[in-house]
């Protein structure tokens, strides 16, 4: 995970890096609020925290380009990578209820598919995380609701 500091129109922000920047879409966590960031061929356009909140490159008001990340929080209730690589595919979505073992996503790593099985039973509150998308060890994945 790559952290930096940068001030944008005078105001200084602490940026984790928690996913890969090549991808289109990338998760961060910007003073503690997990965001979603919209790479585009310049560098970052945009981070959307919330429909109300946009960081934009040049400190200007923005547009949302997506929908808001839900916060993650730690715990049993969380679900993350125990491996980098990239999600190949996810089986659930939000609302549908699992049980121990059920399959939740598949990440591939050094040409392997590793599948991600549920270690307990509940609900799929967020998925965190989308095909295609590169993720680190660590990289939060799903949140159940329950």
């Amino acid at each position: 995970m790559k952290q930096y500091s940068i001030t944008v129109a005078g105001h200084t922000f602490q940026i984790k890096l928690l996913s890969d920047p090549r991808q289109p879409t990338v998760q961060v966590e910007v003073d503690g609020h997990l965001m979603e960031v919209k790479v585009e061929s310049a560098g970052i356009r945009s981070a959307v925290a919330s429909p109300e909140t946009v960081l934009t490159a040049a400190g200007e008001p923005g547009t949302p380009t997506s929908g808001p990340v839900e916060s993650v929080s730690t715990g049993p209730g969380l679900v993350t990578a125990p491996l980098p690589g990239i999600v190949k595919s996810i089986a659930v979505k939000p609302g549908d209820e699992v049980a121990p073992n059920d399959i939740l996503l598949v990440i591939e790593a050094m040409k392997m598919d590793n599948i991600i099985r549920a270690s307990r039973g509940g609900t799929v509150g967020v998925v965190l995380t989308a095909e295609g998308r590169q993720v680190d060890h660590g990289a939060p994945l799903i949140e159940f609701a329950d």
